[in-house]
């Protein structure tokens, strides 16, 4: 079958919760996209805020220090913000490939097992009984112990300890958190045989991001077409696939009938959206093309730094980038300008990102 690009754009606006219904809390966001790039807590934060019914700061924080929400690096060794009940059983998907592709960095930075081993028995006797740790605490308590943190070894003891699932992070404190035990953190983790996960990994990626090619799945979880192949196995007719531009597009079957039973609105045709950096409307792909014109890469990302700048999305194409200016309010700059429609729009939804400051 095949399908016009305005379709695949409207889908997936209805995936990520832009259009159409938005969610009732943060958590609900995570649970729709399962994983929300979070190397940036503040951009995160608002990723997952902008997808709610009522934009809050301070329910995101909420639902973090109540343990609904973890980040850690479940895949492509990247920070993320996922359900607390599904980092474990995705972590047992990828974290052996995480592992073993940081080996050569791990003996250039002459950190070998007896170093793992005792920076998780020091961290571990002093976190248990629900306790935690700032990353400069931790530092000193690893130092103090016999474990050198110099360099990125700090870094890179966290890292493996979190893929591994010994520690994820827990409270918040500003704009900051603190190390917790992931298995007293999360006390309800979800079991799931190999099969059974990457159906799982799949449906929800598509549930969330969709429609998608099985590369754009391959890339952002950093796993295999294998795998993907057998969640696809699984799935069965709970997803299908449909033709654009030549190229193969999968999605949910609930999201395909959501989307044909729901005729474009006003509100949705006239929509501009200001989302953060990092926002996986554009990170969440492979291929970005669908979203971003190419010659507009370097506004995105200037000077290839590998930092996103925030986008401004209409008719779900990235028409511009917009930053904060010191007192809050909103600078846009789009790429061409904007009818007074969309300027309306953009003013609008500054004014929602200052509420969500507030």
């Amino acid at each position: 079958m095949s399908a016009r690009r305005a379709d695949l754009l409207r889908m997936r606006r209805l995936a990520h919760a832009l259009d159409g219904d938005r969610e009732t809390s943060p958590t609900a966001v995570v649970d729709r996209l399962l994983a929300v790039q979070a190397q940036d807590f503040g951009a995160a934060c608002f990723a997952l805020a902008v997808r709610t019914e009522r934009p809050s700061r301070a329910e995101v924080l909420a639902e973090l220090d109540a343990g609904r929400i973890v980040r850690s690096w479940p895949m492509r060794g990247t920070l993320h913000f996922v359900p607390a009940r599904d980092l474990g059983w995705m972590l047992a998907l990828t974290s052996e490939r995480m592992v073993a592709g940081l080996a050569a960095r791990q003996r250039a930075l002459d950190l070998g097992p007896a170093d793992f081993d005792r920076a998780r028995d020091l961290v571990t006797a002093a976190l248990e009984g629900g306790r935690s740790i700032d990353r400069a605490s931790l530092m000193d308590l690893w130092e103090a112990g016999g474990v050198s943190t110099a360099g990125q070894r700090g870094y890179h003891l966290i890292y493996y300890l979190a893929q591994i699932g010994v520690l994820c992070w827990g409270p918040t404190h500003r704009t900051q958190q603190s190390l917790v035990l992931l298995d007293e953190w999360v006390t309800d983790p979800r079991s799931l045989e190999p099969d059974e996960a990457w159906a799982e990994f799949l449906y929800r990626y598509l549930a969330g991001h969709g429609p998608a090619t099985i590369a754009d799945f391959v890339w952002w979880t950093k796993g295999t077409v294998a795998g993907a192949k057998r969640g696809l196995a699984v799935l069965g007719d709970a997803v299908s696939s449909f033709t654009v531009d030549g190229i193969d597009y999968w999605v949910t079957a609930e999201l395909a009938d959501r989307a044909a039973g729901a005729p474009v609105s006003r509100a949705e045709r006239e929509a501009v959206h200001l989302l953060p950096g990092f926002d996986e409307y554009l990170l969440g792909y492979r291929d970005r093309g669908p979203v971003l014109d190419p010659e507009h890469f370097d506004r995105i990302v200037p000077g290839g730094n590998g930092v996103f700048a925030p986008i401004i999305v209409a008719g779900g194409r990235v028409v511009g980038t917009w930053r904060r200016r010191p007192d809050g309010s909103v600078e846009p700059a789009p790429f061409d300008p904007l009818s007074a429609t969309r300027q309306r729009a953009v003013d609008r939804a500054a004014e929602a990102y200052r509420r969500y400051l507030a």
